[in-house]
This record gives structure tokens, C-alpha cells and sequence, in this order.
């Protein structure tokens, strides 16, 4: 299917060293900002207060949000858990005050909200638990970029291998630098995100990688640059439809889906938009980089030796 059809290729890898240098200053900013703001981390990593509150009937959140604001608890999450009369609440960990105590102020604090309301859990999660969900969540991005590297290695080459993670190492770190520079919270849900994010980045390389292969199997003449520009510019209508149906989806979910879901789809759309743009202009400059050719994908023919009568 397509919307519209290029006639000509797009010289994508003559702007290479360009879009390569903007990437690095990118990525390097980043990381600037990890090491010097860092992320703002939600309860479930940095350890807090869970409460469930029951109502008689739906209640504001956004009125809970700004009681809590007001009493100084700015960083405390607010949503629905079932239905619009229950409530959860996470509350960050405040000096001097232990979670039973604090979970009682903040009860007296908006039991004005609706009638009947009545307190129907109390968790406490401990700092070892945060640190726990800390490591296990590296660990899910390791194992998930070495299986990526392994996937892509089989099915291609180790130069596409090592490609296309750069260039999704590349989409995470812009994710991570972004809530850093901007102090948004970090949470579970955006951690999936990126997860989520770094498998959609792969499935466009993929698509990216496999025409390219294609080109240098179908076509005797031209020159490696060429061969990557008519791979990119035949896939762009692909792209467009693809990754512009999936932007309308997430960009509803970021501005009619509430606080809940407001990060998650935060991370997923920058995670897009840089996740087309590293596996256009990332990922096919490092290949020229690491000079792949067609005797990389294309293994010479082994000529059978004639028997001797």
C-alpha cells in the first residue's frame, strides 16, 4: 500500500556525517544531563506509600492532586484503580514521618473529596524494593539488547548487529535525557515504555536492513551509498503509514488518556520520533562506518572440483 510513490532516491547517506555528529551531540547532552539533574524517580523505585481509598461515589482526582499539592506532597500520583469511586494513591517518603502516620494525615486530608470514603489498603514499599525494581529493570534492557544484537547478527551480519543497537542505544538514552532535563517522573510504566520502544526501533531497522540486503543480492551496479539510499527511500512510504498510525494512537492516549498514562505515552512518542529518525539516519550511516558491502551478505560460490577418469 501506498499513499504516494518517490520516483527518484533521496541521497540520505550524502547528509551521513552530518546527521551522525547531531546524533552524538545528542546522545553526549543526554548524558550531560543523567549525571548532572538525574532521573526523577517515582515510589515504586525510591521506596513510599501505597493507599487505596474507596468511595460511595466517583470523586475528582484532579481535585485530590492539588489538596495533596498544597500539603507539600507535589510528587504523589493519583488515579483510579477499577472504577471512578476507588482511588490509589502513592505518596513519596516524608522525614520524620512513618507511613502509618502519613497515610492517616492524607486520609483526614481529602476525606472532604466524596462521602463515605473509607481506606481500604495501606502498603508500605521499602528502599530495598526500589533498588530491587532498579536492577531488575537493567537487567531487562541488557537482555533485551543482547537478544537483539543476537537476533540481528543471525539473520543479517554482526555489522548490522551492532548497527542497530547503537542507533536504539541511541533512542533510550535521548528518552532517559529528556525526563532527566525535564524532571518528569520516572516510573514503571515508563520503563515499559522504553522496553516497548526499543522493540518497535528494531522491527524498522529490520524492515530497513532487509531491503538493503535485497539490494545488494538484485543489484549488480551501484555503489553502497546508493544501494542504501534506494533501500531507505523505497521503504518511506512504509514508514510514514506505519509509524503515523501509531503516532495518532499514542499522541490520543498522551492528551485524552490522563495522568496515569500521560508518561507512558510521553516516552513512547519521543521514542518514535527518535526511533524513525536513528533507523534512517543513525543505523544506515554506521553501516557505510563499518563498511559493509555485498561480499558481506552474498557468500561466494565454492566451485565443485571434476572428478579425474
Amino acid at each position: 500500500m501506498e499513499f504516494f510513490k518517490i520516483k527518484r532516491d533521496i541521497p540520505f547517506m550524502s547528509y551521513g556525517k552530518i546527521t551522525t555528529t547531531v546524533s552524538l551531540l545528542t546522545f553526549l547532552l543526554a548524558i550531560f544531563f543523567l549525571i548532572t539533574r538525574g532521573l526523577n524517580l517515582s515510589v515504586e523505585f525510591t521506596g513510599g506509600t501505597l493507599m487505596e481509598v474507596s468511595y460511595s461515589q466517583s470523586v475528582s482526582l484532579n481535585n485530590i492532586r492539588k489538596i495533596l499539592d498544597n500539603n507539600g506532597l507535589d510528587n504523589s500520583t493519583v488515579q483510579n484503580l477499577g472504577n471512578l469511586s476507588n482511588v490509589m494513591i502513592r505518596l513519596p517518603n516524608k522525614k520524620n514521618i512513618n507511613a502509618a502516620n502519613l497515610s492517616n494525615q492524607v486520609f483526614d486530608m481529602i476525606k472532604q473529596e466524596g462521602p463515605n470514603p473509607q481506606i481500604k489498603s495501606v502498603e508500605f514499599i521499602g528502599p530495598e524494593i526500589g533498588q530491587e525494581l532498579i536492577t531488575n529493570g537493567l537487567l531487562a534492557l541488557l537482555f533485551v539488547c543482547i537478544g537483539i544484537i543476537g537476533y540481528l547478527a543471525i539473520r543479517f551480519e554482526w555489522r548490522f548487529a551492532i548497527a542497530a543497537i547503537l542507533a536504539n542505544m541511541h533512542d533510550v538514552v535521548i528518552i532517559l535525557g529528556c525526563f532527566a532535563f525535564f524532571r518528569w517522573e520516572f516510573s514503571l510504566t515508563v520503563l515499559a515504555a522504553i522496553l516497548a520502544v526499543l522493540g518497535y526501533s528494531v522491527n524498522e531497522s529490520v524492515v530497513v536492513f532487509d531491503r538493503i540486503r535485497e539490494n545488494f543480492r538484485m543489484t549488480r551496479g551501484g555503489t553502497t551509498a546508493e544501494l542504501i539510499n534506494n533501500a531507505i527511500t523505497a521503504t518511506m512510504s512504509r514508514t510514514i503509514i506505519t509509524h503515523g498510525c501509531t503516532e495518532m494512537m499514542v499522541l490520543s492516549m498522551l492528551f485524552f488518556g490522563g495522568p496515569s498514562l500521560h508518561n507512558f505515552a510521553l516516552a513512547l512518542t519521543i521514542g518514535i520520533l527518535f526511533g524513525i529518525y536513528s533507523s534512517v539516519l543513525v543505523s544506515s550511516p554506521l553501516l557505510l562506518l563499518f563498511g559493509v558491502s555485498r561480499t558481506n551478505l552474498i557468500k561466494a560460490e565454492k566451485r565443485k572440483e571434476e572428478a579425474v577418469v
